[in-house]
């Protein structure tokens, strides 16, 4: 804002004047009309010199102003704080002998100041200063940690991450102690900001890697980063592909271990769920639980949930592709068996097919959005009632039943829940394909899916990696989990600082 002769005026300089009636005013414009926004004025010490406490009722601690500043602040000088204040000044009297607060820092910027109000923090300002103090005196309201209701193991910490930013940075301290472990703080939106961490093994992780994370969050120009979920979608390859780029987790040691192999982590506040960057497919098949227990059972885990994958993606294709147009290639007597089930069912197996999936998908949704007593008992009577009504009323055949039903439990062993919803999407684009052209269709599908995923990157690092390109010694953790003794390099995909895990 200019005045008529030109100047600039008060409110439109970017810093402080050092006069506190001015000062005030630029804040009270920058701040808005909110009641929720409380000014304080007091005589420092009960002295001639004004002050200003500025903060926003329901963020910052009340407690901590009512008992351990306000008094300190308002209480009367004596002879030795005078000759304090006439040696050091006033806000470094405040700063070193007055405020027993352990976050203080001092500003001579209006935005910062702004900034840090509206994120619970508390500003003092002094008359005939031009810098402000913050005080850090924000609450923390949080809930307590639990176990993470979206990945649950069988053995391992029942720990998880909450919605609190500070309190997260502080359960990812706290699960390995390493002076090499940074968490580097920036800030996203561009009308309400929020803080975002980027964590990460200064001693392991390619710096090519880091500062490619670092471009592509400082790229982001949105108004509101909601969930992690928004950067997730904003910094990934190719927002085209179904595949998730980007591995979301609320476990800390999940993220901790792929900090350990050269991965970097973000954590937002306001979000429960870290990123892991860069990911590939195989990781989005890994559980933490085929760590935990012995190499044997958690290979052979591994490799049903790949069964269980190709199930969740191809089964009602298949289905379809024999019974549409190869019913030659299915035994003689399951062929009879299935010709008895769908006698007198009025569709085609595709159509059959398309309606069952279509219900269970409607029912799995409907069971997300209910509450968790309610939900669950629709999920599971719906689809009995569903089905069994179908079968009576001879809409879908009995071995059709069998088949979604197989495809749905197949996909409930997906641990990501987003790679699960990519299947399951793709399940539909191959019935087409297997209506269309039967198993040459599903073929095809295959083919062109293998072609998409080889060509699909997560931040320079190949999607389909240690398979395409293969890379040998990356193979002791992809369909086979090697015991840990013989897991003695990290992956060389990733070209990390120090490719060998120390012993």
């Amino acid at each position: 804002m200019m005045s008529r002769d030109g100047k600039k005026t008060p409110s439109s300089n970017p810093n402080f004047i050092g006069v506190l009636e001015l000062d005030k005013t630029i804040l009270q414009e920058r701040l808005g009309k909110n009641s929720d926004v409380l000014f304080r004025e007091f005589k420092l010490k009960k002295s001639n010199v004004s002050c200003l406490l500025i903060f926003l009722n329901g963020l910052c601690n009340r407690k901590t102003i009512d008992k351990d500043i306000l008094p300190v602040l308002l209480e009367p000088f004596d002879s030795d704080d005078l000759e304090l204040l006439k040696l050091t000044g006033k806000i470094d009297f405040i700063k070193k002998y007055l405020l027993p607060i352990s976050e203080i820092k001092d500003t001579n910027s209006i935005e910062n100041v702004t900034s840090k109000i509206l994120t619970g923090n508390a500003a003092l300002l002094i008359d005939g200063c031009e810098n402000a103090l913050i005080l850090g005196i924000k609450e923390e309201k949080t809930r307590s940690i639990e176990e993470p209701p979206s990945e649950s193991v069988v053995r391992g910490p029942r720990l998880g991450f909450t919605e609190s930013l500070s309190v997260n940075m502080g359960i990812l301290r706290n699960s390995a102690e390493n002076k090499d472990l940074i968490m580097l703080e920036l800030t996203v939106g561009k009308r309400a900001k929020k803080s975002l961490v980027i964590s990460y093994l200064n001693e392991i992780v390619n710096p090519r890697l880091l500062e490619e994370i670092k471009r592509r969050i400082n790229k982001i120009d949105i108004d509101y980063v909601a969930d992690s979920g928004y950067v997730e979608q904003l910094v990934e390859d190719n927002f085209l592909s179904p595949f998730p780029q980007v591995q979301s987790t609320e476990r800390p040691d999940r993220v901790m271990a792929a900090l350990m192999e050269g991965r970097v982590a973000i954590l937002l506040d306001g979000s429960p769920f870290a990123l892991i960057a860069p990911v590939t497919f195989s990781m989005l098949l890994q559980s933490p639980d085929d760590y935990y227990e012995r190499w044997i059972p958690g290979t052979l885990v591994r490799n049903l949930r790949l069964m269980a994958a190709i199930i969740s993606l191809l089964g009602p294709s298949l289905y379809i592709s024999f019974i549409s147009f190869h019913p030659g290639l299915i035994p003689t007597k399951l062929a009879m068996s299935i010709a008895g089930s769908r006698e007198g069912v009025p569709f085609p197996a595709f159509i059959e097919a398309l309606m069952m999936e279509i219900s269970i998908e409607i029912l799995r949704e409907a069971g997300l959005r209910l509450p968790k007593p309610i939900g669950q008992a629709i999920g599971i009577v719906g689809g009995l009632i569903i089905g069994e009504a179908a079968v009576r009323a001879g809409i879908v055949s009995s071995i059709m039943i069998i088949v979604v039903a197989l495809t749905a439990i197949s996909s409930f062993a997906i641990p990501q829940y987003n790679a699960g919803i990519a299947l399951r999407y793709l399940r539909f684009v191959s019935m087409i394909f297997a209506a269309t052209l039967g198993l040459y269709g599903v073929t095809l599908f295959f083919l062109l899916l293998c072609s998409h995923l080889v060509r699909l990157e997560s931040f320079g690092v190949p999607y389909t990696s240690p398979a395409v390109p293969f890379r040998f010694k990356d193979m002791k953790d992809f369909l086979i989990r090697a015991p840990i003794a013989m897991m003695q390099r990290r992956p060389s995909i990733l070209e990390t600082k120090d490719p060998k895990r120390k012993k």
